[in-house]
């Protein structure tokens, strides 16, 4: 039985990781990012920052050793988990940010959940295997459901407040950077310290789960905020490309009645009768929202060589597509 249910936790730490991450790439409907890039955030969050993790907490945890066991295990709990695990999963956003692939606090939510659920599958793997040794379906089972639907989806959710911390700040001023960056890293280490504060809280004081319930009541609400937040970054995103394109189309790069089209995601999924004939709707619909991306951040950091020299690019390729 052991045997069988380690074997189990292979696949139960990692296909619901796996899937967490492709439903965040889905739901990105106007540019999504290259799926080996996101592969590469969730292998970082899954290796690189586990293992700093570890070498953190044992670290950290040196002191607390002269604590009673209760209170070290409290403290390390609520205080030293979050402060150690979520700037190790935020480390590779500061490297992909520096890419031509991270534009925006959209992308920031989609590398930064990516790592995070890449943690989380570490982390559950380790418990669930542990669990395992014990013998317990019953158990093993229960903590399974748990830390999948609440623990590791935290982590997710947690580095994803720091990834949009990067990506609004992208293309603004170095002040911006120096004052949303760190408060994102603070939303992210509250928002851990918040799920484990209570079920830590809740072992010491031995409630009967009064206190540790405030964990489960909390998490839901927090993620609700949090989605609700990608999705209004989503309906910014559309508004962006209907406003840029709408610019375009005066300069004669494109229809004017392409603009409202491509910047809505059920358009896109609609037929390509408005497209003239010969013209590949997924590569136009490609280009001209990438223009609408380098418009607006040229807008941003109007110094920006590298978004000028698209801006160009991209208009031409609209255009040689068009035929105009």
């Amino acid at each position: 039985m052991e045997l069988l249910l380690v074997l189990l936790s292979v696949f139960a730490a990692g296909l619901p990781m796996i899937a967490f991450v492709v439903i965040v790439v889905l739901l990105d409907r106007y540019e999504r990012e290259p799926w080996w890039l996101v592969g590469l955030s969730f292998l970082w969050g899954a290796v690189g920052a586990a293992g700093l993790a570890i070498i953190g907490s044992l670290i950290l945890m040196i002191p607390l050793s002269l604590l009673s066991e209760s209170a070290s295990d409290f403290i390390s709990t609520t205080f030293v988990a979050p402060l150690v695990e979520e700037p190790a999963k935020a480390l590779v956003l500061l490297v992909i940010a520096r890419t031509r692939h991270f534009d925006n606090a959209t992308d920031g939510f989609v590398y930064g959940a990516a790592a995070g659920f890449g943690f989380g599958m570490s982390e559950n793997f380790i418990y669930f295997a542990s669990a395992a040794m014990e013998g317990s379906a019953f158990a093993w089972f229960g903590l399974v459901v748990v830390r999948t639907i609440f623990t590791a989806l935290m982590h997710g959710c947690a580095t994803a407040l720091v990834g949009a911390a990067l990506g609004h700040t992208k293309f603004r001023s170095t002040g911006s950077k120096l004052i949303l960056v760190p408060l994102g890293l603070l939303a992210a280490m509250t928002v851990h310290g918040l799920w484990n504060g209570p079920l830590a809280m809740e072992q010491v004081l031995g409630t009967d789960g009064v206190v540790g319930a405030l964990a489960y009541l909390l998490f839901p609400v927090e993620f609700l905020a949090l989605f609700g937040v990608y999705q209004l970054c989503l309906l910014g995103e559309s508004r962006m490309i209907r406003r840029e394109l709408v610019a375009e189309s005066a300069r004669g790069t494109l229809p004017e009645d392409h603009a409202p089209r491509i910047a809505s995601w059920l358009a896109r999924l609609g037929a390509r009768d408005w497209l003239p004939e010969g013209v590949e709707k997924k590569a136009y619909i490609e280009a001209a929202t990438l223009l609408a991306f380098r418009r607006h951040q040229s807008g941003l950091d109007p110094g920006n060589e590298f978004c000028r020299q698209e801006i160009e690019r991209l208009r031409a390729e609209v255009r040689g597509m068009l035929g105009r």
